[in-house]
């Protein structure tokens, strides 16, 4: 595994924690943010092993789908949560009401965790 794809999956773990610290606090939109990161980050990683780089989120969500989705590696579910994570970060990042609920937040870290566990298995099948 690559340096880079090692980094981004601890900074992964380390957003999923500072969304639960932020749940806790009933700082919604704060938890929501560092959750969909948490997906980012490692839908970076995984594209990273590829040698893959993007600039933008949409670079990165899109790629993501192309290489792993289609190709079967991972399940869509993964493709529809970070879409579904990104459209409430920006809400979250720049509405004036965003509206989140405790529990679409804790919804969004669980599958933060989740697609972080199977893409380090993943990860590891391929050493």
């Amino acid at each position: 595994m690559k340096e880079t794809t090692q980094k981004l999956l601890e900074k992964s773990s380390r957003a999923i924690q500072t969304s639960e610290r932020s749940l806790q606090d009933g700082d919604m939109d704060a938890a929501a943010n560092r959750a969909y990161y948490a997906m980012f980050y490692v839908a970076e990683a995984l594209l990273g092993e590829k040698g893959l780089r993007f600039r933008k989120h949409g670079g990165v969500h899109g790629a993501f789908g192309e290489h792993f989705v289609k190709a079967g590696i991972f399940d869509s579910k993964y493709q529809r949560w970070i879409l579904q994570a990104f459209d409430k970060r920006i809400s979250a990042d720049y509405g004036v009401e965003a509206d989140l609920s405790s529990e679409s937040v804790e919804t969004l870290i669980q599958q933060a965790r989740e697609f972080l566990q199977t893409a380090q298995q993943y990860l590891d099948s391929q050493r």
